[in-house]
């Protein structure tokens, strides 16, 4: 019997790219699938665009604004498919991409879940480069979150495919979860399977620079959501394997959160700073552009942080690394060692 695949859309004020999605879904050459929009109390017009594309194939569903964990999980709910394929509204697949993934895998009765090529692109998909990267190979559940982890990777969600008895072991999205609630989710699916098959070809493109994007959230309750994810994530890697190296992972996770999130919420900072401890420590050092760098070899990464966030306050984001630039470091140096910030 030939698998069903449910192709899972949650929508929120998607209008703008939600129908070059949706073509995408259904462009797809494995022709047994179902697609499951869920409209998640949008103030545009992504439920009238939903709707025009409603079939035999293609639900929609109307909700309440809850946020898009609640959103995935409902959309899960309705799916009857035999394996399952998360999309996000503006992301987009490549036609082949889910019948490479089922030639791979074979039936749903699979151990195992697909991974796949994944690209960014701004405006058009022509624009993406799928240049390899470590995480695209066949690992364990352990080495590919390691592989992730400790390199700072990603495999965006459209680019898997789960068997659904996996997605049902892994258990629901976390709905207290909104800022990366995919790293706790794909942890516990990646770790609920006997490992990743990596299946070359199957691409997806993600779209970047959506500026009503979750990821791009900023708010205390992101961070807060992005710490607890990041807990949930280590915790789950743990109970699987607690050795050096997946404690050296969980370390450099939470290193990370305080690069990018210093000098913000500084009692998240400071928890974070207690799991690196309770980890064992991180080797990590700070990234970031020239001009970041070239501050952080004068003044050290913390006062670099501080500086570069004054400078986006003040719309110096864009200034490029010239005599201005220095200038206003310079300024901006003598008040924080002052104490007038």
């Amino acid at each position: 019997m030939t698998p069903l695949v449910s192709i899972l859309i949650p929508c929120y004020n998607a209008e703008q790219w939600l129908a070059e999605t949706v073509e995408s879904a259904l462009a797809q050459t494995w022709n047994n699938i179902e697609i499951i929009l869920v409209n998640d109390g949008s103030k545009d017009n992504t439920l009238a665009v939903a709707k025009s594309f409603e079939s035999s194939k293609v639900k929609v569903i109307n909700q309440e604004n809850v946020g898009q964990s609640a959103t995935e999980n409902r959309a899960f709910l309705a799916a009857q498919g035999d394996f399952i394929e998360y999309l996000d509204a503006d992301d987009l697949l490549a036609p082949d991409k889910i019948e490479r993934q089922i030639k791979l895998l074979g039936d749903s009765n699979s151990e195992f879940v697909a991974s796949g090529e994944w690209s960014r692109f701004y405006k058009y998909p022509q624009e993406a480069l799928f240049i390899p990267q470590p995480p695209w190979a066949d690992m364990s559940p352990v080495d590919f979150l390691i592989c992730l982890w400790e390199g700072h990777y990603m495999m965006h969600g459209a680019a898997w495919l789960i068997p659904r008895k996996i997605a049902e072991r892994a258990g629901s999205w976390n709905e207290n979860l909104s800022l990366i609630n995919d790293f706790d989710y794909f942890s516990r699916v990646v770790l609920a399977s006997q490992g990743v098959k990596f299946c070359q070809g199957a691409k997806t493109y993600y779209r970047s620079g959506n500026t009503n994007s979750l990821s791009g959230s900023q708010s205390r309750k992101a961070w807060e959501s992005a710490f607890l994810s990041l807990d949930l994530g280590t915790t789950n890697l743990l109970a699987t394997e607690d050795s050096l190296r997946t404690r050296h992972a969980c370390a450099t996770v939470f290193q990370r959160f305080i690069y990018e999130v210093y000098p913000l919420v500084p009692d998240l900072l400071k928890k974070a700073e207690g799991k690196v401890h309770q980890f064992g420590g991180s080797n990590l050092k700070p990234s970031g552009g020239l001009g970041f760098r070239l501050m952080s070899s004068c003044m050290g990464w913390q006062k670099a942080k501080k500086i570069q966030a004054l400078l986006y306050r003040s719309g110096y984001g864009k200034v490029s690394v010239g005599w201005k630039l220095s200038i206003f470091i310079q300024r901006l140096n003598y008040h924080l060692t002052s104490g007038k910030t």
